[in-house]
């Protein structure tokens, strides 16, 4: 054969590769059109498949349609034996993973060893048909690829650096794709790792890359092992003069009023350390949900600032500032302190008068004041006006009461849990300005029989057992009123109390007896002054 026929036939057969690549590169496209997924199902199968099976059919077009010359002809029949081959190895790979898949099982090897293991089954089975089907010496071109290959790994040391650290990445298991990690300086979720580089998507849903060496190199770590559960801390400075007892509850109280804030493990709240300004708290949680992690920090820190200012603890501030707050209450003008007390009082008499604690419901004179203006003003100068937040929890059906609250302004969402007919449902209300919750068990001594939340930011009035008490000991004639009201509302409601499996039936029948609940109201007022 002379060699211009050789390089016509050399022609064609590339020319045919060419045709039968470039087919299959539109053909990928189409498939990412039509499967909008091509990763997933069916489209592993496609996909795996497609681009083999494109060169297998152009070569037998070709062959069967044109009359190519000998020697094209069987490179063209080496090529065909090829992709063949390349077809059944994918197809298999493609149904294995989508085996696994159906079963929800991660595939054992990794991607970039399973990219590893096909590349040299493909550089095996080429040079194996170059010596068997096309009769060529591959001696010499085998003794020139390893010159070329170490020329190349000399020039590629950081291309294999990369690859042999995302190799021992994927053999340790150090993390997988959807776990949220930090690596060095960066904190994000994996959303894939290849052959060169681990991409996380941070918190700023900014995509960043880091070479596998990088990574293999830096410290790893894992906030979705061994388990999703991850603690966080939170660390406040609180005033030396706080009782530490009231700061752990206070604390302890805000990681259990956060839904996101596991039961399990309990949260721990322990001092780490003091200084001139004052003692460091840590409050120790746990989440699962860790791309939530600065919401649920800030919920929880919103929660404990609330309730340590209603217990008059104060967070520490440096000595310039307290020294500043010292000089100017010292410099402020006492009557003028006076007044503002006296203000709030009034405002508080004003609030009192106006909510629905001490007035008739029901009966001939509903909305009429039960007590006098005087009785008013001495409940209002006991009770304090507090701030509370959205999500704070004030009580939970079941728990002894001894309080109860007004809002001022706000809102406080109620659940009621009972059952009926062996089924357990659910009940919800809302209180706004104005109206009482929890006085059932300030008034008898029931049990909670709503959970109460705090809906919106709020100011709410605690009405305690003992300050209520001491109004009943001053105003007796209240006593009898207020039994009266209470058991005859207690009596209405009574086939709705039995329901609710928190309250016994003799607690049922005692609240709705009027002189069960005189004689509470005044073994009660008695017990004050033991």
């Amino acid at each position: 054969m002379n060699a211009p026929t050789i390089y016509r036939d050399l022609a064609v057969f590339g020319a045919v590769l060419l045709a039968a690549g470039t087919l299959s590169v539109l053909f990928r496209l189409l498939l990412g059109r039509v499967f909008r997924a091509p990763g997933k199902g069916w489209g592993v199968l496609v996909s795996r498949s497609g681009g083999p099976a494109v060169f297998l059919a152009v070569i037998s077009a070709v062959r069967a349609l044109f009359a190519v010359g000998p020697e094209a002809d069987r490179y063209l029949e080496a090529a065909f034996f090829f992709f063949a081959v390349v077809l059944v190895l994918r197809f298999v790979d493609a149904a294995v993973v989508m085996i696994y898949a159906g079963r929800r099982r991660p595939y054992p090897l990794p991607d970039v060893l399973r990219g590893m293991i096909f590349a040299a089954i493909y550089l095996w089975l080429f040079f194996t048909i170059l010596k068997t089907m096309l009769g060529l010496n591959i001696g010499t071109l085998l003794a020139g690829s390893a010159i070329l290959t170490a020329v190349l790994g000399l020039a590629l040391q950081g291309v294999l650096s990369n690859i042999l650290s995302g190799l021992s990445l994927h053999f340790t298991r150090a993390f997988s794709r959807g776990d949220w990690v930090a690596i060095g300086g960066h904190e994000g979720v994996v959303q894939d790792t290849n052959w060169r580089e681990t991409r996380l998507l941070d918190r700023q849903t900014n995509i960043v890359v880091l070479p596998n060496n990088a990574v293999a190199s830096e410290k790893i770590v894992n906030f979705s092992r061994p388990t999703r559960k991850t603690a966080l801390l939170l660390v406040f400075k609180i005033s030396p003069a706080a009782p530490a007892g009231e700061v752990y509850d206070a604390l302890l109280e805000a990681a259990g009023d956060c839904p996101s804030v596991l039961a399990s493990p309990s949260p721990q709240a322990y001092a780490t350390a003091f200084d001139e300004t004052g003692l460091s708290y840590t409050l120790k949680f746990w989440i699962e949900d860790f791309a939530r992690k600065h919401p649920i920090t800030g919920e929880v820190a919103s929660l404990a600032w609330y309730k340590l200012r209603r217990r008059g603890v104060e967070v520490a501030v440096s000595w310039p500032d307290r020294v500043g707050e010292i000089t100017g209450a010292m410099e402020a003008f006492r009557p003028t302190a006076a007044k503002a007390a006296a203000d709030d009082i009034e405002r508080t008499t004003s609030i009192l008068r106006g909510s629905t604690l001490l007035r008739r419901f029901g009966g001939e004179r509903p909305g009429e004041l039960i007590v006098a203006e005087s009785g008013l003003r001495e409940l209002a100068a006991r009770v304090r006006r507090s701030p509370y937040t959205k999500g704070e929890i004030l009580c939970r059906q079941g728990d002894k009461g001894t309080s109860c609250f007004l809002v001022v302004r706000g809102l406080i969402h109620g659940q009621i849990g009972y059952e009926e007919n062996g089924r357990r449902f659910q009940t919800e209300f809302d209180i706004g300005p104005g109206g009482l919750f929890g006085e059932m068990s300030l008034f008898n001594g029931l049990p909670r029989t709503a959970t109460g939340r705090v809906a919106e930011d709020s100011e709410l009035i605690e009405i305690l057992a003992q300050d209520f008490g001491r109004l009943l000991a001053g105003n007796p004639d209240m006593t009898e009123t207020i039994a009266e009201m209470i058991s005859a509302r207690n009596a209405q409601n009574k086939e709705f109390l039995l329901k609710i499996k928190e309250l016994s039936a003799k607690e049922v029948e005692d609240s709705a007896d009027k002189h069960r609940v005189l004689a509470y109201l005044r073994k009660f007022v008695a017990g004050l002054w033991k």
